[in-house]
C-alpha cells in the first residue's frame, strides 16, 4: 500500500519507524476519525489532540518545548503528558493517546480517558473570591481556581450586560460578519452553575473596604471576600465631538458596542474610523469585508508607526488601501454634523457613522478610592499582588515589574490578561508563582495576521527580515543590542521560537 500523500492522513496506529521520529518535530496522522500528533521529546513518545481548543490551530505547525506544545496561532501550551491547557488563550485540555513501543515502530493505540486533576499546590484556602471584572482576566481566574480545586465560592461582578466573551473577535471575525453570536461567550452559559462559579451581570461595584475584606455594590447589596481580584480592564477613551451626531459616534468594547456597529453597517454603505490603532484598524478591515466604504483619521503619518515602526505601519497602510480604505493622516475630526464630517484641515466626508478608536485608558477609579497604590494603573508586585495584602490585579489594569526590560510595564493584550488572571489565582492560593510570561497579541486584518511576542516600547533598531510586501517577514526590536519584542507576518514558527528566546533571556 502506497503512503498517503497528507503527512496528516498518516494512519499513526500502524506504527511509524522510531529512527524516523525527529525529536521534537511534531508528525500529524490519525488514530481512525480522530486528527493525532505523534511527538517524540528526548527518549519518550507522545500523542495528543491535532488541534488547539481556543481556535483549532494545527499543533502539527506548532513548537514542541521540553515535554509541552505550543499552537503557532496564539501561542496556547499544552502539557504533552496530560493535555492540559498549561498556558491561555486556551482554556480546556486537549486528548491523549497511548503509546507503545515495539521491534524498533512507534505504534499510538486507544484513547486515554481524561487524568484527574494535578495534585493540589494551594497553601492557602480563601473563605472567598470575588472577581470584579467580566473579561478575560476574571474568567481566566475563576477557572483556574477551579481547576486548583479550590471549593469557597468564587463571584464575578461585570459591568457588562453580557457574560464574558471572546472579545478579540468583537472588532475581527464577529464585526465581520464572519462568527456568529453563539461562538463569542467564553463559555456556556450553564457552565457557570456546573463550575459553581456565582456571575452577577450588569452589575459594579461602588467601593471596596479593604480592612474589612467586602465589597460594596451600587444597588446596596455587599459581597465578603477571603481574597480580591481587580480586574476591571480599560475604558474608550471618549473625546467630545462638535456637532448635532446623536446616535452617529459609536465605540467597541463590549458584546453590546459590536452588536450595535453590525446593526448600523447593515444599511451603511460608508463610515469613518477614527484612529489608525489595531483596534482602528481592525474595525475597518472588517467593515470593508462587509462592503462598507470606509476612511480612516489619524493624526499620525503612518498607522501604527509608534509601535511597529514606519516600515511596518506603511505596508499595512497599503494593505488597507488596496482593499479600499482611504486614509486622512495628518488630521483629526473636528465636528460630525449628521452625515458630514469635517476634518481638522478644512475638509470634509460623508459618513452614515464614525467609529471611534483613539485608545483606552485603565479603570482605576476603584482601586484609587480604596486607597491602592496606583501608577498609571493599579501597581503590583511580581505575584499580582496589590500594596493591600490579599487583593490583586490581572489585566489592561494592572501595571507589574517585567523581569525582561527591567521596567514596570502595562499591557493591553488579550492574551497577557488570561495568563495573569491564571497567575493571580494561583497566588490567591498560595502558590507563589512569578508572573514572567512574554507579552503576546495578534492582530488580524483582512488575510494578513501579524504576530508579536514581547514588548518594545522603546527601541532604537527595528530589523525586518524578508520580505513585507510578499506578506513573509519578521521585525526584531532591539535596544542596546538587546532583542525586545518580535513581530512576524506569515512566520508563525519563527514568532513562537522567538517567544522561547525571550523567555529564556530573563533567567
Amino acid at each position: 500500500m502506497s503512503a498517503p500523500t497528507d503527512v496528516h492522513e498518516l494512519d499513526l496506529t500502524a506504527g511509524v519507524a522510531a529512527n524516523t521520529i525527529a525529536d521534537r518535530t511534531p508528525i500529524g496522522g490519525k488514530v481512525g476519525e480522530d486528527e493525532v500528533v505523534l511527538v517524540r521529546a528526548g527518549d519518550r513518545f507522545f500523542a495528543v489532540g491535532a488541534r488547539c481548543t481556543h481556535y483549532r490551530g494545527a499543533l502539527a505547525d506548532g513548537l514542541v518545548v521540553d515535554e509541552t506544545i505550543r499552537c503557532p496561532l496564539h501561542h496556547a501550551c499544552f502539557s504533552l503528558a496530560t493535555g492540559e491547557a498549561l498556558r491561555a488563550p486556551a482554556l480546556d485540555p486537549i486528548g491523549c493517546w497511548r503509546v507503545e513501543q515495539r521491534d524498533g515502530r512507534v505504534f499510538v493505540r486507544e484513547k486515554l480517558p481524561q487524568p484527574p486533576p494535578a495534585a493540589i499546590r494551594r497553601t492557602q484556602n480563601p473563605a472567598s473570591v470575588v472577581i470584579v471584572g467580566g473579561g478575560a482576566a476574571g474568567l481566566a481566574a475563576a477557572d483556574m481556581l477551579r481547576r486548583e480545586g479550590y471549593s469557597n465560592p468564587v463571584t464575578i461582578i461585570s459591568a457588562d450586560a453580557d457574560p464574558p466573551v471572546d472579545r478579540p473577535n468583537l472588532s475581527k471575525d464577529y464585526l465581520a460578519g464572519e462568527a456568529q453570536d453563539d461562538w463569542i461567550p467564553l463559555w456556556p452559559a450553564d457552565w457557570y452553575a456546573e463550575r459553581r462559579v456565582e456571575l452577577l451581570v450588569n452589575s459594579r461595584v461602588a467601593s471596596i473596604d479593604a480592612a474589612a475584606k467586602t465589597v460594596a455594590l451600587d444597588n446596596g447589596s455587599r459581597r465578603e471576600f477571603g481574597a480580591l481580584l481587580l480586574a476591571t480592564g480599560a475604558d474608550p477613551v471618549h473625546i467630545p465631538v462638535p456637532g448635532n451626531n446623536a446616535g452617529r459616534v459609536f465605540y467597541l468594547r463590549s458584546f453590546a458596542d459590536s452588536r450595535a456597529i453590525v446593526d448600523r453597517a447593515r444599511e451603511a454603505k460608508r463610515v469613518v474610523v477614527v484612529g489608525a490603532s489595531f483596534i482602528g484598524l481592525e474595525v475597518s478591515a472588517s467593515l470593508r469585508t462587509r462592503g462598507v466604504a470606509v476612511d480612516v483619521v489619524a493624526p499620525e503619518q503612518a498607522p501604527l508607526e509608534k509601535i511597529m515602526g514606519l516600515d511596518v505601519g506603511r505596508f499595512v497602510q497599503s494593505l488597507h488601501e488596496s482593499h479600499g480604505v482611504v486614509f486622512h493622516l495628518g488630521e483629526t475630526v473636528k465636528s460630525v454634523e449628521g452625515r458630514t464630517v469635517t476634518l481638522s484641515g478644512g475638509g470634509t466626508v460623508d459618513a452614515d457613522f464614525v467609529v471611534m478608536g483613539v485608545g483606552v485608558k485603565p479603570s482605576i477609579a476603584l482601586a484609587e478610592k480604596a486607597g491602592l497604590a496606583i501608577d498609571r494603573g493599579i501597581s503590583v508586585n511580581e505575584f499580582l499582588e496589590t500594596s493591600v495584602p490579599g487583593i490583586f490585579a490581572a489585566g489592561d489594569v494592572a501595571r507589574w515589574p517585567d523581569p525582561h526590560t527591567g521596567d514596570r510595564i502595562r499591557v493591553e493584550h488579550w492574551v497577557v490578561a488570561e495568563r495573569q488572571g491564571q497567575v493571580a489565582a494561583l497566588n490567591m492560593l498560595g502558590v507563589r508563582a512569578r508572573f514572567d510570561a512574554v507579552p503576546f497579541f495578534w492582530s488580524q486584518h483582512y488575510d494578513v495576521t501579524i504576530r508579536y511576542a514581547g514588548h518594545a516600547e522603546r527601541w532604537d533598531s527595528a530589523k525586518i527580515d524578508g520580505s513585507l510586501a510578499a506578506r513573509e517577514a519578521s521585525v526584531r526590536f532591539t535596544r542596546e543590542g538587546k532583542t525586545l519584542a518580535v513581530a512576524t507576518i506569515g512566520r508563525d514558527l519563527e514568532c513562537l521560537k522567538a517567544e522561547v528566546e525571550l523567555e529564556r533571556s530573563r533567567h
